[in-house]
């Protein structure tokens, strides 16, 4: 496994075993009259929140064959965990945002209806540590956990206004709001109107990204909403604004089959997409792209330069978060997270980059 060839191999065949577990998942969620398909799809998520062990292992070079090389388009990397634990609900990282601006203190989202909260603990600026874990089940209206519902669970992306959380759940393609001014993760949700076209989206490539653009940018108050690969007539990516000065819909261009799995908005006001795409010839990719956001607008198509791409050559797996932070030196640090699908072929990764140009 030391080898570079053997690690490509592994990533390979772990690349082909979350394309095989998506595949399975879908057709268990199809199977609605089968109880047992739905004790399956829940079965990482918990019922009470819970202080749990994270082991996290130094990640010295993104890429493994060239040890020298830090630079990668336009980041420059600066470290990495794989992350366990013997927690059998840890895992399914979907989500991730930062409750505070030095970039330690964090608050992720499992695809299994699951928060997780603690603090990334540094040395000489690289990660080295998860502090202060805990696991809470994500709540409903009622304070019930909402693995409950049937199809509610499916939580993939999370925005922040202040004390105010947003999630968007993939399966049933719709968006709660949570105050965690009051209770923190033990907040219960309530569900937020959203357009027509929100609900048309495909059920298992629906709601995938969000981003609330605060004052001060434009489009101040907007949530925006990134489907993951709902098309448009033309076969560009779907999005919303919601609320805000301008609501409507509008597309990102889709290029190389890539599809949308998170989005953060710079100070600068880029916003940044995360990006994968999937093939049995090439293995997982990603890819991040920058958009203005004072391109966005009803009806607009938007589309920009790629930043950063990586490929089965580089550490990555299934990533499918992303946030941003400032140090105070100034430097724009980018951190990504991976969805190991609850998949012994799969890793939890915590990358950290500079935005450098």
């Amino acid at each position: 496994m030391s080898k570079p060839s053997s690690r490509r191999s592994f990533i390979g065949h772990a690349a082909a075993g979350f394309s095989t577990l998506l595949t399975h998942r879908l057709a268990q969620a199809q199977s609605a009259t089968e109880p047992q398909a739905r004790t399956s799809l829940i079965e990482h998520a918990v019922a009470a929140p819970v202080r749990i062990e994270v082991n996290a292992r130094p990640i010295p070079n993104f890429a493994p064959r060239d040890h020298s090389r830090t630079r990668f388009g336009s980041l420059e990397y600066r470290s990495g965990l794989v992350l366990t634990s013997p927690h059998r609900g840890f895992g399914g990282l979907s989500g991730l945002r930062f409750l505070d601006t030095k970039g330690e203190r964090f608050l992720a989202i499992s695809d299994q209806g699951t928060w997780f909260t603690g603090a990334i603990r540094y040395s000489g600026g690289k990660m080295v540590a998860l502090d202060d874990v805990e696991a809470a089940p994500v709540l409903n209206a009622e304070g019930r956990p909402i693995t409950e519902k049937r199809y509610w669970y499916d939580t993939e992306s999370l925005a922040r206004d202040g004390s105010l959380v947003y999630v968007g759940l993939e399966r049933v393609n719709q968006i709660m709001r949570f105050d965690f001014a009051k209770g923190g993760t033990r907040a219960p949700g309530e569900v937020v109107p959203t357009p027509a076209g929100v609900r048309k989206l495909p059920s298992n490539k629906g709601l995938e990204a969000l981003v609330f653009v605060p004052n001060g940018q434009p489009l101040a108050g907007t949530l925006i909403a990134f489907s993951e690969r709902g098309l448009d007539a033309d076969g560009n990516l779907v999005a919303f604004l919601i609320g805000g000065p301008t609501p409507g819909p509008f597309s990102v261009r889709r290029t190389e089959k890539f599809d949308i799995s998170d989005a953060v908005l710079l100070p600068s006001g880029d916003l940044l997409i995360l990006e994968r795409k999937f093939s049995w010839f090439s293995g997982v990719n990603i890819r991040i792209r920058a958009i203005p956001l004072k391109s966005i607008a009803p009806g607009a198509v938007v589309d920009g330069p790629a930043l950063f791409k990586a490929d089965l050559g580089q550490e990555i797996d299934n990533m499918e978060g992303i946030d941003v932070h400032v140090t105070p030196g100034g430097e724009t640090v980018l951190t990504l997270v991976s969805d190991d699908n609850f998949s012994l072929l799969q890793r939890t990764l915590l990358l950290q980059f500079a935005l450098v140009e």
